[in-house]
């Protein structure tokens, strides 16, 4: 009851172009017969809306939802009880999937949330999630948090707070609260074979929600640390090799010359385990961190070079806005993209004396691009 006002249902218009064939056979790409016939193809628009959620943070209305849910909107309007307010986009982070909205009433005032701290948020504790759930606003739904860390692979700054509160289409951009009624997520993801809630349900912790809209209210756009790296995880035949006793970490497999990596002194082959004191347990630790700390500041990272535990300093440089030639700290599910390992023919062996030129595949991750062949040649 206390926390229904400071909820918001969003919903937006956008403008969709799509072409219409009047012809009554369909070609297949790259056919010849595409262009003789393109007098048949009409474009046509129209208007698509969708749903989403949000919440106030501050009293004048500005409100905080997910980027998604207002992507391409032409048209924002907030519902706050039975009043509606149309809005205008502040600025969005597509990197972190926020938005911050403005409401234009400018006599208005509006009740906002509290912030809890989801630092200290644990598996196990019960939360609640209000939203607007296939238009059926002002929905309450619960459950607890059912893992930290989640990396899901939609975008290299993940650090999900995993919940079994039902979440679905219409519930992104709304508030994961507490028992204390305090705020500790942006619900904005769930897994769904079906399109539906499954039990599995994702939220952006919402410390790196206030820092991402507090840069945004103050300067329009968010920056983000930067090294300057590629890398991938760290498997148990490499955390072997360098003397590691499990696999855990960054491995880095290039630098970006003349960055932040570089200048500190990182080099291919190296493995970051701690950086700013915290810990990396999976590559996909690293970008997160760093992503959260300013520009031009100091970090110290701990870092595994030739099985001996070094400390660097860095730097950090900015994030670029349209960086198109080298991709920061981009992360890989494998350091073998098509999920095989190989290994060199041994000539010396005399099962591998005859054999044709090649290499040995000596393991297949079997949910890969490599696995699926096999399978099918199978």
């Amino acid at each position: 009851e206390k926390l229904m006002p400071s909820v918001v249902n969003i919903s937006t218009t956008q403008t969709v172009r799509t072409t219409t064939n009047q012809f009554p056979f369909q070609f297949p790409p790259g056919s010849p017969f595409e262009d003789m016939f393109k007098e048949y193809q009409q474009p046509r628009e129209r208007k698509a809306s969708s749903l989403g959620s949000g919440f106030i943070i501050r009293k004048e209305g500005i409100v905080v939802t997910n980027n998604h849910v207002i992507a391409n909107a032409e048209d924002i309007i907030v519902r706050i009880g039975d009043k509606e307010y149309k809005a205008e986009v502040l600025g969005s982070d597509p990197y972190a999937d926020v938005a911050v909205l403005k409401i234009k009433d400018s006599k208005a005032v509006f009740e906002t949330v509290n912030f809890g701290d989801s630092d200290k948020a644990r598996v196990g504790d019960w939360v609640i999630a209000i939203g607007n759930p296939f238009g059926l606003g002002g929905t309450v739904t619960s459950g607890i948090i059912s893992a930290r860390n989640r990396s899901i692979g939609l975008s290299r700054y993940e650090d999900f707070i995993q919940t079994d509160a039902s979440i679905n289409s219409g519930n992104s951009g709304g508030p994961l609260f507490n028992l204390d009624g305090e705020v500790v997520g942006i619900n904005s993801q769930i897994y769904s074979r079906s399109g539906g809630y499954q039990g599995l349900a994702f939220a952006i912790p919402i410390n790196v929600a206030v820092d991402v809209a507090d840069q945004i209210i103050s300067s329009g756009e968010v920056s983000r640390g930067y090294l300057g790296v590629r890398m991938s995880e760290v498997d148990s035949d490499l955390a072997d090799a360098i003397g590691m006793k499990k696999p855990y970490g960054a491995l880095i497999n290039d630098v970006e010359e003349g960055e932040s990596a570089d200048l500190a002194g990182l080099i291919p082959g190296d493995v970051i385990i701690e950086f700013d004191d915290k810990q990396i347990k999976f590559s996909t630790d690293l970008p997160h961190v760093v992503g959260q700390i300013k520009p031009n500041t100091e970090a110290i990272a701990k870092v595994i070079r030739d099985g001996e535990e070094i400390s660097l300093e860095f730097i950090l440089g900015e994030l670029p806005v349209n960086s198109e030639t080298f991709i920061p700290a981009k992360t890989q599910t494998s350091s073998d993209p098509i999920g095989i390992k190989v290994a060199d023919l041994d000539r010396d062996n005399p099962s591998m004396a005859n054999m044709p030129d090649g290499v040995i595949v000596s393991r297949v991750n079997p949910n890969s691009p490599g696995g699926f062949a096999r399978r099918r040649s199978g």
